[in-house]
């Protein structure tokens, strides 16, 4: 016979704000209620599983080996919670209100400027929010949930990516620079004695200096924009998507780094549909704008 759940989907959903907060004053600001509430919904649960969900440890609140077990079950009723109500105010809407894309930065900016053109016309009354993403910052929204759509280099676990295109980066500096006055073939070595410029990871959970040579000074900025901004200044060197340095290059404003490898390095990037049930016509039609607008080869040239 069944019966009536003792506990609720909004205490599993306070429990799961406290952990994955660290702590029952940002889980209180977070989910917007006073800590009291906090402790008192969790009270609640622990009372009506009679089981110890948490415990203290110095001045942090951990989970108990059950309540670790018993939150790995609930999350995915929570997801599934969360589905319903976005189905059903997309039923009573027809199309979303809001479309979250978050883009990897090396994507290029033409074909996404059209892209986001077309979505304007195709569904005026959706709110397109468009974000960048540099490193895992992309990977943290798609486990965050917090995006619709996700262009990543990385696509996690337990989610598909559709491929859509590989970005090639070169070395290059300013033809005067130190690097490209020694008229040979650099090594590592040379590379370490001067500044390399880096684009900060925009993640925060495990941001990764992916590129980094180790060289003694780095300059790290926080977008592709900047970073070929200092590179053209003369202020260190870098590697930069092709397709933002094609016409420097043919100018002779940029040189690419004279190496016997690693002069170019390969980015493939996916598409990522973070919920993919139930799929709304915005979502779908922002998928079939990023299909429609890749390089027929699949690679980024300039």
């Amino acid at each position: 016979m069944t019966g009536i759940p003792k506990s609720s989907l909004e205490q599993w959903a306070v429990l799961a704000a406290v952990v994955d907060e660290g702590g029952f004053a940002p889980a209180a600001a977070a989910l917007h209620r006073s800590q009291s509430a906090v402790s008192y919904a969790l009270a609640r649960l622990q009372s009506a599983l009679d089981v110890s969900l948490l415990a203290t440890e110095g001045r942090r609140a951990v989970l108990t080996p059950e309540g670790q077990t018993l939150l790995e079950r609930a999350r995915p009723l929570l997801r599934d919670a969360q589905t319903l109500e976005r189905l059903a105010r997309s039923m009573k809407q027809g199309w979303e209100s809001a479309l979250r894309l978050v883009v990897d930065a090396a994507f290029p900016r033409e074909p996404l400027l059209k892209i986001v053109a077309e979505l304007r016309q195709m569904c005026p009354n959706t709110e397109i929010s468009l974000s960048d993403a540099v490193l895992s910052g992309a990977e943290e929204v798609i486990l965050d949930g917090s995006a619709d759509l996700v262009v990543t280099s990385r696509v996690p676990a337990q989610y598909l990516g559709e491929f859509l295109l590989d970005v090639r980066f070169v070395g290059v500096a300013r033809p005067d620079h130190p690097l490209l006055q020694l008229e040979r073939a650099l090594s590592v070595d040379d590379l370490a004695r001067h500044v390399q410029i880096v684009v900060r990871d925009s993640g925060t959970r495990a941001p990764r200096d992916e590129g980094w040579l180790g060289a003694e000074h780095r300059c790290t900025v926080s977008s592709l924009e900047a970073s070929l901004a200092m590179i053209e200044a003369g202020l260190g060197y870098g590697w930069v998507p092709e397709h933002m340095i094609g016409e420097s290059l043919r100018r002779g404003t940029l040189r690419a780094l004279p190496l016997g490898a690693g002069g170019t390095r390969k980015l493939s990037l996916h598409l990522v549909t973070v919920r993919p049930e139930p799929v709304g016509p915005a979502t779908r039609a922002a998928v079939e704008c990023f299909e429609r607008h890749r390089p027929p080869t699949g690679l980024s040239n300039p």
